[in-house]
């Protein structure tokens, strides 16, 4: 095998290149301008209950309709300049609402400010004709977000809201977490506020509407992660009561079945709102990963072949939820709500070890019985004000939250070596208390031009606590204390920030953000492992973000941008305590990992459907993991590390199109990564690109019922220090509507052919190390949704304040 070492200098003078290609040519567009302008209009796209929405505008020409300027608005804040005819259509196109169409005459005016626009509700049904359409997955917007429709999609019929962002074009799921192609991992919202994973299980995905990826989120989010998936769900009742009830089953050869069981329901009187929620989720999953290290060396020869087997029985898996709002008047709400899960986790994890070393081959075997539960809760409260109709605002909300773990494992040991064997038996006990508080203020003003100025500022604290008693008992003797693998932990984190953002729009449908967010982290860290550590340490950080998107007359719309991020450590990642794998195989934390800082750029073109974009990210202190020798020769740890820095190119282009009876959707992204360490030793690899192939197709039977097919593709890659090898995925569904549409039941098929595991290779000091990761991901599924109730509107909000620090609790 071949071993190519690329210089830092080569992949930057690659994304030189990239860029002076790029940028001018993106510059040059941007000239490309109407040469008189004659005057704008303003207008602001709000819903029944005044909250503005996310719209598509298109200036359209009189009489023939055509196409003269369009662009999508997320903030529902409408701006359209150099506009030449005396009078034009204005065409207002949102999900779930009804279009809006108004005729625009100029009558000598510069400036024509249409003031509150109200898109209502769809109406289904016309004197006895019933409309039908399929909306397209995707629509692209400003500053390169992507809007992804699940409602009447295959999207809709997944089991979870996990699943079914797994099913996104895009995103890409990998060890549980979610990321966006191209970009790296990513932050849960929902509707706007920041969410766990934990609660985004418990989203009835029968109440998703659609999705929301913003690669470059503003100064205004937090500066944690690299991109945001914004969950958005659908809207309820003006008055009285609604929900839905929806029950799933699947069933896996390898894991066996699944039970989830979502229920939701809202009531609105008057000013009072009141909401709950609960999610109840049992059965089986299961997990399986075969490793195996060799170090060739015949003066230290080694060759581990492990394969550990998580056989978990989710006892119960609860999510759930209530809160009350009061609308104070038209302008302003107060809000308390709760969200909290339990999660008792039962089953069986057997690892069996084969180790091969210069004296001969030994076999060790263990089953632990887990025995683990988690309680977490989080109360909030909020207040906001509007403060005219343009959507200035005030909002102060506050947040308290708590994690509990108990976990009481029991382990039983067996080796062979020879003739001779041997017993253990080990109790492994575990708290983990977790406290999480704060507060935030924003503050709004928006301008009638369609400019908005946006400040606030925000104080988190963290308090993270645990004790682990490792105990061991030979031969049936008496359980004894092993120091080693017992430890106390406490760690505390401030961290005050403030952010100002300002977005605008220039003449020549030119529009532009820029914002800054400073935040100052002070944290004490003090553990018994190995000997006793404590850490302390304060730094302030300035995360500053530009973009630029320019709207052409033709359709097509320009675009340039870069953000500042961090990525800090999980709580429990900096914890050394150990949890337990095999006799020569632990799993501990590093209280020495330092935050990752990443920078991004990026460009992109979109014409109508068709949305190209290029990016170069450079990350410093990369997050990362590896099997590293422990303090015997025969035993390793896995443990999160930083790595030197990363550079990142890619390249992705989407397309969507639609007849009569067929919708597709298609993505294809390329990125090359450079990883480069200066303190492991891993064996320097040539990077090679990666290619990430999405499809996504909606096939309308006769109006009868629809079949959907999705799949995606990532080709292996190499980091330049890790391999990582081919996955893919196929998913059939079908669904059809029973009761009026009250009743919806699907039928789904996923990962047909069960190729989504995580594979790959590495070499790290004197150790090459391969890994390969099955999930239960190949299921067949059922599920009922039935809805009740009226459809309509309601306004319920609580704006979580807290959950980028309940995210690095997981």
């Amino acid at each position: 095998m071949s071993i190519g070492f690329l210089p830092q200098t080569r992949s930057i003078v690659t994304a030189m290149k990239l860029s002076g290609i790029l940028f001018p040519i993106l510059f040059l567009l941007n000239q490309i301008a109407i040469a008189q302008n004659r005057y704008s209009v303003v207008g602001s796209a709000v819903n029944a209950n005044r909250q503005q929405v996310a719209v598509y505008a298109r200036l359209l020409a009189l009489p023939d309709s055509a196409l003269l300027q369009g662009a999508p608005f997320e903030d529902g804040r409408i701006s359209f300049t150099g506009i030449q005819p005396e009078s034009v259509a204005l065409r207002l196109s949102s999900i779930g609402l009804a279009d809006s169409l108004m005729v625009i005459t100029r009558n000598g005016r510069t400036q024509i400010d249409l003031g509150t626009i109200l898109m209502r509700e769809h109406v289904q049904a016309l004197a006895g004709v019933t409309v039908r359409g399929q909306a397209p997955l995707v629509r692209q917007g400003t500053n390169g977000t992507t809007e992804i429709q699940v409602t009447g999609s295959i999207l809709a019929g997944s089991t979870s809201a996990t699943e079914l962002l797994g099913r996104s074009p895009g995103i890409i799921f990998t060890e549980g977490r979610a990321g966006v192609a191209g970009r790296g991992e990513a932050l849960i919202f929902l509707n706007g506020q920041a969410i766990t994973y934990e609660q985004m299980a418990a989203i009835p995905v029968s109440r998703i509407a659609r999705v929301e990826v913003i690669p470059n989120p503003s100064a205004r989010y937090d500066a944690e992660g690299k991109a945001v998936i914004n969950i958005i769900t659908k809207s309820v009742v003006d008055g009285g009561t609604t929900g839905s009830v929806t029950q799933q089953y699947a069933y896996t050869r390898f894991a066996g079945s699944e039970l989830n069981t979502l229920a939701d329901a809202q009531y609105m009187r008057n000013r009072l709102s009141l909401q709950a929620n609960y999610a109840l989720q049992t059965g089986n999953s299961r997990e399986v990963l075969h490793t195996t290290r060799t170090r060739p060396s015949p003066t230290e020869y080694l060759h581990s072949d492990l394969t550990t087997d998580w056989q978990r029985k989710m006892r119960n898996y609860s999510n759930f939820g209530a809160g009350a709002q009061l609308n104070l008047n038209t302008n302003s709400y107060l809000s308390l709500s709760y969200k909290g899960n339990l999660y008792s986790l039962g089953g069986n994890q057997n690892s069996s070890n084969a180790l091969t070393d210069a004296s001969g081959t030994r076999f060790y075997q263990s089953r632990v019985a887990k025995d683990e539960e988690r309680w977490n809760h989080a109360v909030t409260l909020n207040f906001q004000q509007a403060l005219d109709t343009l959507g200035s605002a005030l909002f102060i909300g506050t947040q308290y939250a708590r994690f509990q773990t108990d976990q009481h494992d029991r382990i039983a040991e067996n080796s062979l070596s020879g003739d001779s064997t041997a017993a253990r038996s080990l109790l492994n006990d575990v708290l983990v208390r977790i406290n999480i508080s704060s507060t935030q203020l924003d503050y709004t003003r928006a301008f009638g031009n369609g400019s908005k100025l946006e400040t606030g500022a925000k104080f988190s604290f963290a308090d993270n606590g645990s004790g682990t008693d490792f105990l061991v008992s030979a031969e049936d003797g008496p359980f004894v204390p092993d120091p080693a693998l017992s430890s106390n932990f406490r760690y505390r984190e401030k961290v005050p920030a403030a952010y100002l953002n300002f977005q605008g729009n220039t003449k020549g449908n030119m529009h532009f953000g820029a914002g800054v967010r400073g935040e100052y982290t002070s944290y004490t860290l003090n553990t018994t492992a190995r000997g006793g550590q404590i850490i302390g340490d304060r730094y302030f950080n300035v995360f500053p973000n530009l973009f630029v998107s320019k709207n052409f007359t033709n359709g097509l719309q320009s675009r340039i941008s870069y953000v500042s991020k961090i990525t800090r450590p999980r709580y429990q990642a900096l914890n050394p305590f150990v949890i337990y794998q095999d006799p020569f195989t632990t799993i501990e934390g590093n209280p020495n990992m330092q935050p990752e800082k990443i920078h991004t750029f990026e460009t992109g073109l979109q014409y109508k459907q068709l949305d190209v974009r290029a990016g170069y990210t450079y990350t410093k202190d990369k997050i990362s993991g590896a099997a590293l020798r422990g303090d015997s020769p025969n035993s390793y740890i896995l443990k999160g590390i930083n790595l030197a820095k990363e550079h990142s190119l890619f390249i992705t282009a989407s397309a969507t199109f639609h007849v009569a009876w067929w919708s597709s959707t298609n993505t294809l992204t390329v990125s090359r990564n450079n990883l480069i360490d200066n303190e492991y030793g891993f064996e320097i690899l040539k990077p090679k690109p990666q290619l990430y192939a999405y499809t996504n197709n909606t096939f309308d039977v006769n109006h009868l019922f629809k079949i959907q097919l999705t799949a995606w593709y990532l080709s292996a890659r190499s980091q330049g220090l890790y391999n990582d090898f081919s996955r893919s995925t196929v998913t059939l569904g079908v669904e059809k509507d029973f009761l009026k549409n009250a009743l919806k039941i699907r039928l789904t098929a996923n990962d047909i052919f069960h190729q989504s595991h995580v594979h790959g290779k590495y070499s790290v000091g004197a150790t090459d190390i391969y890994y390969h990761r099955t999930y239960s991901t190949a299921f067949f599924g059922i599920s009922a949704t039935y809805r009740f109730g009226r459809a309509g509107k309601v306004t319920f909000n609580s704006k979580s304040t807290g959950e980028i620090e309940q995210n690095r609790a997981r």
